[in-house]
């Protein structure tokens, strides 16, 4: 599948990152990485193709919840954040049309508030006797 990550597929996945997010553990923001974009994607492509593209290890920060427990978050290098995005494109146009059309999980475009929404739906508008 890695004929599919191509430069301009790069290029596209660099832009549907946040843009205000903050920098990443390689200290590099939105801004700096799209000065030379065309030169960054195409070493990106050129590494990703040929074996040297190393994942840079996240950085583990804690946030602090509500109840005073601390949930994990993993800060990615922005090239990681670019590669995963790519994949996620990728993965999402082969697997999107196996998905039945009451799948909602992790689906692009869906969320539990549309599953719930056709949930009631469905309710009202025939007998149901058990839900799963």
């Amino acid at each position: 599948m890695l004929h599919h990550i191509t430069p301009q597929l790069l290029a596209q996945s660099f832009y549907a990152l946040r843009r205000d997010a903050a920098v990443g553990v390689d200290g590099m923001s939105w801004r700096e990485y799209e000065e030379g974009l065309l030169q960054r994607v195409t070493d990106l492509h050129a590494r990703l193709h040929s074996g040297a593209y190393r994942a840079t290890p996240s950085r583990r920060v804690y946030i602090p919840k509500a109840d005073g427990r601390q949930r994990p978050l993993g800060i990615a290098s922005l090239e990681d954040k670019i590669v995963q995005q790519a994949v996620v494109t990728v993965l999402n146009a082969i697997y999107e049309e196996d998905f039945l059309g009451f799948s909602y999980g992790f689906r692009p475009g869906r969320s539990q508030h549309d599953a719930l929404a056709a949930l009631t739906v469905a309710l009202k508008s025939q007998k149901v006797n058990w839900i799963l």
